[in-house]
């Protein structure tokens, strides 16, 4: 196989990203058919990116034009039905998180992928990172001795699509937003969670126009790991300020730290009084840009050596149990437990 022909679902800002990424930095990888059922959205991004065939539904793609993989970057309540149904169809699978709503709807797409012998990787990018992935080999190298803290923040300027507001029809910004912090900790921790607390609250909610019941801007929350050692995670968005995305990990012999709020190796000055000014990234593709390039350019070498992602299935459904665990916490107010999540 020279190329990986690839349908991408979804041609929103994602499925742009995606579709962008590949054309320039993965070879191996060729957009052949896009899926949207809004047709302005469809024919703009068909157009940007010079896809010609473009269909309303997987369903019609399928029927239409041949392909290796699918890339599901449409809302997360679409995401079992679309990822069953293209690996019963023998398409590889690559998933954006979070991977569902739920664990039964996960363990629908473990069971289709396995079932038809398909490979399935979830969009978890900071995997892929430079600066994440050489932390993860410091750590496993004994650097800063056996992790007992972990500390993740991320902070978005923009309000979530409405869709995502509400619980009835997404788990929140725990799942849209800090899925990737849930991620991170297990990964770099290298332990399954036990235990999570988890405190929300709106502040900005009401003067952007979101009313929907439990929607909340900010959340703290903390994470007792099988192994003893102890996480927290900051989550704001919106957050006016820009894209910030940082992680300390305490071992036992010292500290480590991933990012920082500046975000070029740029300094400015035109004025004495207002001094130096540095940047701050302004978006979540402008931080993990190698991060996205690195993760598709590992599904389409997968692909082509028939070989596991490392970011499987089961990844994402324990952040998908996360998740669900935290939103527990903070409707019940109290400390929850992933057997209460997991059975």
């Amino acid at each position: 196989m020279a190329n990986v022909r690839i349908c991408m679902i979804g041609a929103g800002r994602v499925g742009k990203l995606h579709s962008s990424t590949l054309r320039r930095h993965v070879p191996g990888g060729e957009v052949v058919a896009l899926v949207d059922p809004v047709r302005s959205i469809l024919d703009a991004t068909g157009d940007q990116f010079g896809i010609e065939r473009r269909y309303a539904s997987l369903e019609e793609a399928l029927d239409g034009t041949a392909f290796e993989a699918v890339i599901i970057t449409t809302p997360t309540p679409t995401h079992r039905d679309l990822a069953v149904l293209a690996a019963a169809r023998g398409k590889h699978v690559f998933l954006e998180k979070p991977m569902a709503l739920s664990l039964a709807e996960c363990d629908d797409i473990l069971a289709a992928v396995e079932r038809h012998g398909v490979l399935l990787q979830i969009g978890f990018m900071r995997r892929f990172d430079p600066d994440f992935a050489a932390a993860w080999e410091r750590i496993q190298g004994g650097e800063i001795g056996e992790p007992m803290m972990i500390k993740s923040l991320t902070h978005g300027p923009g309000l979530p699509p409405p869709w995502a507001t509400d619980l009835k029809t997404s788990n929140g910004n725990l799942a849209e937003v800090n899925s990737h912090d849930l991620d991170t900790l297990r990964w770099l921790m290298a332990s399954n969670p036990r235990r999570m607390y988890v405190e929300v609250a709106n502040f900005k909610g009401a003067e952007r126009g979101v009313t929907t019941e439990h929607f909340y801007d900010n959340m703290l929350a903390t994470v007792k790991f099988e192994s003893g050692a102890l996480g927290h995670i900051s989550g704001v968005c919106p957050c006016d300020y820009g894209y910030d995305s940082r992680v300390e990990i305490i071992g036992k012999k010292g500290i480590m730290q991933i990012g920082e709020m500046k975000g070029e190796s740029i300094v400015v000055c035109v004025d004495r009084d207002h001094g130096l000014v540095t940047p701050i990234f302004r978006r979540w593709p402008d931080r993990f840009r190698w991060g996205y390039i690195r993760e598709l350019e590992h599904f389409v070498a997968c692909i082509l050596a028939e070989r596991p992602p490392q970011v499987t299935g089961a990844d994402g459904r324990w952040a998908v149990a996360m998740v669900l665990a935290g939103t527990r916490s903070f409707l019940e107010e109290r400390p929850v437990y992933l057997q209460e999540i997991m059975g």
